[in-house]
C-alpha cells in the first residue's frame, strides 16, 4: 500500500503531532507536570455558568435542536447574524452576516485560507505566507498543501527591564514580494504572549494593502472575546483584514468553533470548503455562543472574569520562576496576553531541544523554541535558547516544575 504525495506529506512527523502525542502520553502518566499544550483553564466561575447554561438550553429544547439537525455550510445562522449586531455596535464595523463564516475548530480554518490564498496558481506562478514576527504558531508550519509555503522575519528585540524583553515587527527587513500571496499575524502571539501594537498592526494592514494581498489576524485569544489582553489593543477590522476568532479559550475547546470574519468573496469560498470537506460546522459550540450573545454575556464575562483570571495566574507564575531562575539565567518575554509564557535561556550551552528532553525525562512536558519558527529560512541561535511554558496549571504545580527546569538548566552550565 502507498500513499499520494498528499497522503505522503500529512501522514509524516511534526511538530504538532509530537506536541499532541507527548501530551497525550503525559495524560496517561501519574505525576506529569503538563505545562506544553494550549488546553485553557477551567475557571469554576466560567464552568459553572456553562453548567447553568447548558441546563437551561436543554430544558427550553435548543440542545436537542442544536444536535439533530445540520446548519449550513457557513454555519448556525442565528449566531452570524447575533455575532454581527454585537461586532456592529460594540465596536462600529460595518459588517453583516454574509462577514461571517464558522469552521470545525481554528486550526482548519487556517488550513483552508492557507491554501486558498497561497500555493500554486492557474498561471504557473506560486505564492507564500507571510508571516512577519517570528515567533509564530507552531500548528501553522504543516497546513500547506504545497512544500515551502511560508516564509517569515526575524523580529527587533527591545530588552525592558526585570529580565523581559518584546519582539517588535522590523519592517525594514519584511520580505515582501510578488510571490506574498497572503500576510498572517496573531495577536496576542502563541507562544510568545506578544501583542503587536496597534501602530504596528496599523502599519501591516496599509502594506497588504498595497500589496493587493489579505492580512489575516488571528484573535484566537483576543479582544473583543475572549479578551485575554493584559495590554491596551485596538480592535482592527475591514474588507482587506482576514479576522479569525475562536470558542476555545472562552473554555470551550470540545466545541471545536472557528469564526471567520472577512469579506463577503472570501466568506463565499469559505462556505464552499465547508460543504465539500466536512458538509457543515458543528453545532452545539454556536448554540452556546448565541445564547451567550443574546443574554449579553459573551463580553461581559470575557471582560469580568475570563481577563482577570488569567492575569492574576500570569503575574504569581511570573513570581514562581523569580524565585528559582534569576535574570542572568532566564529572559521572559512581556507577558501582554494569551495563555503562555516565552522563556529565553540566553547562552545556554544546550539547545532547548535537548532541555525538553531532559525535563519529559523528569516528567515536566515544556514545547522546545525551535518549532516556531515557520518559514525562517536563515539559522537563528536564538530559536534553540527559548522555550513556551503553559500558566494555566495549578501554583504548586508549577512551582515544582520550574524548581526542576532551574535544576537542569544549572546542571547544563556546570556540565
Amino acid at each position: 500500500m502507498s500513499f499520494s504525495q498528499f497522503g505522503d506529506k500529512f501522514t509524516r512527523h511534526t511538530g504538532i503531532s509530537r506536541l499532541m502525542e507527548d501530551m497525550g502520553a503525559g495524560l496517561r502518566t501519574p505525576g506529569t507536570i503538563m505545562l506544553g499544550g494550549g488546553n485553557p483553564a477551567q475557571i469554576p466561575a466560567m464552568s459553572d455558568y456553562f453548567h447553568q447554561l447548558l441546563q437551561e438550553m436543554h430544558s427550553a429544547g435548543k440542545l436537542t435542536d442544536a444536535l439533530c439537525n445540520y446548519d449550513g455550510p457557513r454555519g448556525k445562522a442565528t449566531l452570524l447574524e447575533a455575532l454581527a449586531t454585537q461586532l456592529r455596535n460594540s465596536l462600529g464595523w460595518s459588517i453583516s452576516a454574509r462577514n461571517i463564516a464558522l469552521t470545525n475548530g481554528s486550526q482548519s480554518a487556517f488550513f483552508y485560507l492557507f491554501n486558498l490564498f497561497a500555493g500554486r496558481c492557474a498561471d504557473g506562478s506560486k505564492k507564500r505566507v507571510l508571516f512577519p514576527l517570528a515567533p509564530e504558531y507552531l500548528g501553522y508550519a504543516d497546513a500547506g498543501l504545497d512544500e515551502s509555503l511560508f516564509v517569515s522575519a526575524k523580529p527587533h528585540i527591545e530588552l525592558l527591564p526585570e529580565g523581559q524583553f518584546k519582539y517588535h515587527v522590523d519592517f525594514e527587513r519584511l520580505p515582501l514580494s510578488k510571490e506574498i500571496g497572503l500576510i498572517c499575524v496573531s495577536r496576542p502571539t502563541n507562544p510568545t504572549g506578544n501583542v503587536i501594537t496597534d501602530e504596528e498592526l496599523v502599519q501591516l494592514d496599509a502594506l497588504a494593502q498595497q500589496h493587493q494581498v489579505p492580512l489575516l489576524i488571528d484573535n484566537a485569544y483576543g479582544v473583543p472575546f475572549p479578551g485575554i489582553i493584559f495590554s491596551e489593543a485596538r480592535p482592527l477590522w475591514n474588507p482587506n483584514i482576514i479576522l479569525c476568532m475562536s470558542l476555545s479559550k472562552l473554555g470551550l475547546p470540545g466545541s471545536r468553533c472557528g469564526i471567520i470574519i472577512a469579506d463577503e468573496k472570501t466568506i463565499s469560498a469559505i462556505s464552499n470548503m465547508n460543504g465539500i470537506i466536512s458538509l457543515a460546522p458543528g453545532s452545539i459550540g454556536p448554540a452556546i455562543a448565541c445564547e451567550m450573545i443574546q443574554r449579553g454575556d459573551l463580553l461581559r464575562l470575557s471582560e469580568e472574569v475570563i481577563k482577570p483570571f488569567y492575569h492574576q495566574k500570569v503575574l504569581e507564575t511570573i513570581a514562581l520562576i523569580r524565585r528559582y531562575l534569576s535574570e542572568d539565567r532566564c529572559l521572559i518575554h512581556k507577558p501582554e496576553g494569551a495563555i503562555f509564557l516565552w522563556l529565553w535561556f540566553r547562552d545556554l550551552p544546550i539547545t532547548t531541544e535537548a532541555l525538553y528532553q531532559r525535563l519529559k525525562a523528569r516528567g515536566v512536558l515544556m514545547v522546545p523554541g525551535h518549532f516556531f519558527f515557520p518559514g525562517l529560512e536563515q539559522p537563528w541561535p536564538h530559536m534553540h535558547q527559548c522555550m513556551r511554558m503553559n500558566y494555566v496549571p495549578d501554583a504548586e504545580q508549577i512551582e515544582r516544575a520550574v524548581q526542576i527546569l532551574a535544576e537542569e538548566i544549572e546542571n547544563a552550565w556546570q556540565a
